[in-house]
């Protein structure tokens, strides 16, 4: 089976959801709540970002299910669930760190089989589908000869405390 429906979906959605993110950071960022711990934060921008994939997600395709980081999910008749962090960094969005993304993963029947992530101020798009094969931005990935990538780099979110507002 082909999965390439799906990732054409999940990368439209991505590309408009970004734009969303990018226009609301220029506006200014403010924390709206915390989750599991002082530096796992949520503003209203995550929040709009979700809202925005859930319902173009749902109108294209009502039967599948989703889950998404911020809360908002649904039960899928087709076997079909989304996977969603709105933005991927949040603290990075936060403090204006350029490295944060739009992710959007498809599963059938708990299965990951296709996914983007956008990274919504570069707009570099990195995506994959099972059987398919990962890119970035259209161009294909290799991991190297001896199992490892050429130049792996691990990165972590940060554990200073976010304030209440970004600096602007």
């Amino acid at each position: 089976m082909a999965y390439d429906d799906l990732l054409d979906l999940a990368v439209l959605v991505a590309v408009e959801a970004a734009e969303l993110v990018r226009v609301q950071r220029r506006e200014g960022v403010e924390v709206a709540a915390t989750k599991s711990s002082p530096v796992d934060v949520v503003t209203e921008v995550d929040r709009a970002s979700e809202r925005l994939i859930y319902d173009r997600l749902m109108a294209a395709r009502p039967d599948d299910g989703f889950l998404g980081e911020e809360g908002a999910s649904s039960e899928s008749a087709s076997g079909v669930v989304w996977v969603v962090d709105p933005i991927d960094g949040t603290v990075n969005f936060l403090y204006g760190i350029p490295y944060y993304a739009v992710s959007i993963a498809a599963s059938v029947d708990g299965e990951p089989v296709a996914g983007v992530v956008l990274n919504v101020v570069s707009g570099e798009t990195f995506t994959a589908t099972k059987g398919g094969g990962s890119f970035r931005d259209g161009v294909p990935l290799r991991v190297g000869s001896d199992g490892t990538s050429p130049d792996p780099t691990c990165r972590s979110g940060s554990s200073a405390p976010a304030s209440t507002t970004s600096p602007t």
